[in-house]
């Protein structure tokens, strides 16, 4: 058994050999993941050229969050069920129905809008039962029990929405258009809780990078390199600095800074990527996503995993529809249409695998930015819908035929 005294000089003999061979090591191992990145920041350049510097003025970056907030709570658990091999077509219809509920409830039945949202959260679980049930129990598999549901939701949401039900409670709409109070005051033209909380996001991001290195050198593991480690959070650093900026001088005479829609989102991906890398059901999400039969036989539970995962995105449905039903200010029969295929795309787009093991929540997320940007810079242009959707199209094509062919490049 080694002596702290030889593991730390093993730690440094890491850290001195060849710094620029580790940098390059690091870089081409995590090569798909630094891509997805940069692809996001060209098409963000591009398109700020193309929409001369509207895209990327304050209050267009909020809409962005704003309007795509849905997505990026639909691709949280998308991503977990693709990485278990399964697939929901479903979510959209769910965004319409859970979203017609809670209109009915709080219009047509006097609820007050807090406890509406709980009834909603609590029907999303339900019908995450429901189909988790079908999947696991029955076996019937995800692919055919989403599709039903994306049927059977569709045509309940049209049964009790009708055309429309429109939306009274101020403080329900002032979910997707609100912002946090201004506690700190504003500073010159800049919220100031909007700039603290973005150094907060600087440290705690630093702190993650830094401890992380150590855990690796103290288990006894080659580390990411120095090098690239500060230059990771510096590249961070410099973005969160620029998005903090745009947040904190968008807004208008009453109110600005950090929409409540950012934070909303913000806890669930903290929240579900700290379920899928740290916890022992997300162990077991990527064993069963990269052979279930083994598995299986080393004594994983794969029914129950699949019952939870379509639980939890039952839930994360009705928090989308919740956020849809807020910014829209009124239920519809037709709305969440193609959800399911933008929160689909933009897991495939941030690098998970076709066919499933393999794929991150912060992945997922840049992806639905990349969908995002896309939509709000040609919506910006005055680009047609058709043109936008063959677009996605092809962007959707081109990510899916990297990863298989990077695959078939490794064997």
């Amino acid at each position: 058994m080694s002596s702290p005294t030889t593991q730390n000089r093993t730690s440094n003999q890491i850290e001195e050999n060849a710094p620029g061979e580790g940098m390059l090591a690091s870089l081409a191992s995590n090569a798909r993941q630094y891509g997805i990145v940069g692809a996001l920041v060209v098409i963000v350049v591009v398109f700020e050229i193309l929409t001369k510097g509207v895209l990327l003025k304050p209050n267009s970056f909020v809409s962005l969050i704003q309007q795509n907030a849905y997505v990026i709570i639909l691709a949280i658990g998308m991503v977990m069920v693709i990485i278990a091999t399964h697939i929901d077509l479903s979510v959209g219809s769910l965004v319409a129905f859970i979203g017609g509920v809670c209109a009915i409830l709080m219009e047509h039945m006097g609820v007050n809008w807090m406890l509406a949202i709980l009834l909603s959260l609590v029907v999303g679980l339900l019908i995450g039962v429901w189909q988790g049930f079908w999947v696991a129990v029955v076996g019937i598999p995800g692919f055919i029990t989403t599709l039903a549901g994306m049927l059977i939701f569709r045509g309940l949401a049209t049964v009790i929405v009708g055309e429309s039900v429109p939306i009274t409670s101020l403080e329900f709409r002032g979910i997707a258009r609100d912002y946090l109070p201004n506690i700190l005051g504003w500073w010159g033209p800049f919220d100031g809780l909007t700039i603290v909380l973005g150094l907060l996001c600087i440290l705690a991001y630093s702190w993650s990078q830094i401890s992380k290195r150590r855990k690796t050198l103290a288990v006894g593991l080659v580390p990411e390199s120095k090098g690239l480690m500060i230059g990771k959070i510096l590249v961070a650093s410099v973005v969160i600095v620029f998005v903090t900026y745009l947040l904190a001088s968008s807004g208008n005479e009453t109110q600005g800074g950090t929409p409540i829609m950012l934070v909303i989102v913000a806890v669930l991906v903290l929240i579900y990527n700290f379920i899928l890398t740290r916890t022992v059901f997300g162990r077991h999400v990527y064993a069963v996503g990269g052979n279930r039969k083994a598995a299986v036989l080393s004594g994983i539970n794969a029914k129950r995993v699949d019952f939870t995962l379509f639980v939890h995105m039952g839930f994360l449905s009705a928090v989308a529809a919740i956020c849809m039903l807020s910014r829209l200010a009124s239920a519809t029969a037709q709305a969440g249409m193609e959800f399911e295929m933008d929160a689909i795309a933009s897991c495939f787009i941030g690098g998970t695998a076709v066919t499933g093991g393999i794929g991150t929540i912060p992945g997922a997320v840049v992806g639905a930015f990349v969908m995002g940007v896309i939509n709000q810079g040609l919506s910006i242009m005055g680009v047609d819908t058709a043109i936008v959707k063959t677009i996605k199209g092809l962007v959707l094509l081109l990510a899916v035929a990297i990863d298989v062919m990077s695959k078939r490049r490794k064997s």
